[in-house]
């Protein structure tokens, strides 16, 4: 089997993701819908009220984070996500019965983005972790790969479908979908042997949530991470509002060609996925060059004239994303015990999209008085800025140095002065 899909060879593994796959199609049309529903049919285009239903996602995952990763490591996680999956279906039917009966109003679907919000504090930890009970750990990096490649293959497909559904017959069934796309992962997850699984040990005691959050404070390697990911995710991700903006109010396009942009960044993240598979291991390379490409892709997003020169961005910022995306996952999964890494994952994806309750409302305040353009332009000159601070960090703390070579083949190399003491960030 090619290396880009090795963990596919894996029953346990290939059950997942191909349930993975129809459920990740079906939340991006969720997405895609609800969003619109909020845009155009319970407010006059309002950027505010789409930034507050984004930031009430994502609000749990900031506040809940050491309990989620304690529970996580505390139950079994197959367990975890069928209860969360269930969830998360019965979550999107009601919104969607609410739209189709003409009952739905912006205090409900806030209701339901909250509660969506809680119960994927606990399903994304239980979910990034659940994979290395499935594969072994040198195919870890590739299984971590392919997951974003399904949640992209997703991107990808479940946007154009949204659009041609609403336009057909209205985002109310859109989001009927979503919630029958829900029953793939959890036929999938009880299709599982349970025998073929490596459960991680689990925590028992009290007092696991502090023991989460002093194992982060003494690994700088993390932390550093977790930095430039809460700046890219809290700034630059914010793309479920800036391009409902871009496509309604610069462009003037409709429901359609505003869900053919979200499919089109998820082109260039497709492709970082797929070549992120091929990667036996993660490196802060990587994570740097990336994060500097993504700047620069962000800042020619906002400045793009035409439709059709904003989505070629769009792809290049979903491709230097992504990137970002998955080194930096696997990068910290691979570091991190076994016994911590429920707990760990869980401060990750809070500092991850637990960001964007802070940065979402801003970017609608921002889209509101300033222009929709600004509301991308932030996220790359947040994300430049950073990138100089920590490498002036790493030059002064960490005794790594970054250079370029233009000789031949130009070539960036982030590289460790010889110590005998390395430390864990410069590796």
């Amino acid at each position: 089997m090619s290396p880009t899909f090795a963990s596919l060879s894996i029953r346990n593994y290939r059950i997942y993701a191909l349930g993975a796959i129809v459920s990740n199609v079906g939340t991006w049309m969720g997405r895609v819908a609800q969003d619109w529903v909020v845009l155009t049919e319970l407010t006059d285009h309002s950027a505010s009220a789409l930034g507050i239903v984004t930031g009430l996602q994502f609000l749990p995952m900031l506040l809940l984070a050491p309990w989620t990763g304690a529970v996580v490591d505390r139950f079994p996680k197959r367990s975890l996500l069928l209860l969360t999956q269930a969830v998360l279906g019965l979550t999107a039917l009601v919104g969607g019965v609410l739209v189709v009966t003409g009952a739905a109003q912006l205090w409900q679907f806030y209701l339901l983005a909250l509660m969506t919000g809680v119960a994927t504090a606990f399903d994304n930890p239980a979910r990034q972790t659940f994979v290395s009970e499935m594969v072994p750990r040198e195919r870890l990096s590739n299984a971590v790969a392919l997951n974003s490649a399904s949640f992209n293959l997703g991107r990808l497909i479940g946007p154009a479908v949204a659009g041609l559904v609403i336009a057909g017959i209205g985002s109310g069934q859109a989001l009927l979908v979503n919630s029958l796309s829900f029953v793939t992962v959890i036929v999938a997850l009880l299709a599982l042997r349970a025998s073929e699984l490596t459960p991680a040990p689990r925590v028992t005691g009290r007092g696991s949530a502090r023991e989460g959050l002093r194992y982060v404070r003494g690994r700088p390697d993390i932390i550093l991470v977790m930095v430039l990911i809460f700046v890219l995710g809290t700034f630059g991700m914010n793309f479920q509002i800036t391009i409902a903006l871009m496509a309604t109010q610069v462009f003037g396009r409709g429901v359609e060609d505003y869900g053919l942009l979200g499919s089109i960044m998820a082109v260039g993240s497709l492709s970082a996925a797929l070549l992120a598979a091929r990667r036996s291991e993660p490196r802060l390379r990587v994570l740097l060059l990336s994060l500097v490409g993504f700047t620069f892709a962000a800042a020619g997003a906002a400045i793009a004239p035409t439709y059709a020169s904003f989505a070629v961005a769009l792809a290049a910022c979903g491709l230097t994303a992504l990137t970002t995306m998955t080194t930096a996952n696997a990068m910290v999964q691979m570091r991190t015990d076994p016994m911590m890494r429920g707990r760990v994952m869980a401060l990750y994806m809070a500092i991850f999209f637990g960001g964007t309750p802070l940065g979402a409302p801003i970017i609608g305040w921002v889209g509101d008085v300033l222009g929709p353009r600004w509301t991308i332009g932030i996220g790359a000159a947040a994300v430049g800025i950073t990138l100089v601070g920590v490498s002036i960090w790493l030059g002064r703390h960490e005794n790594v140095e970054v250079t370029y070579s233009s000789q031949r083949r130009p070539r960036v190399r982030v590289s460790s002065a010889p110590t005998h003491d390395v430390p864990q960030a410069a590796r």
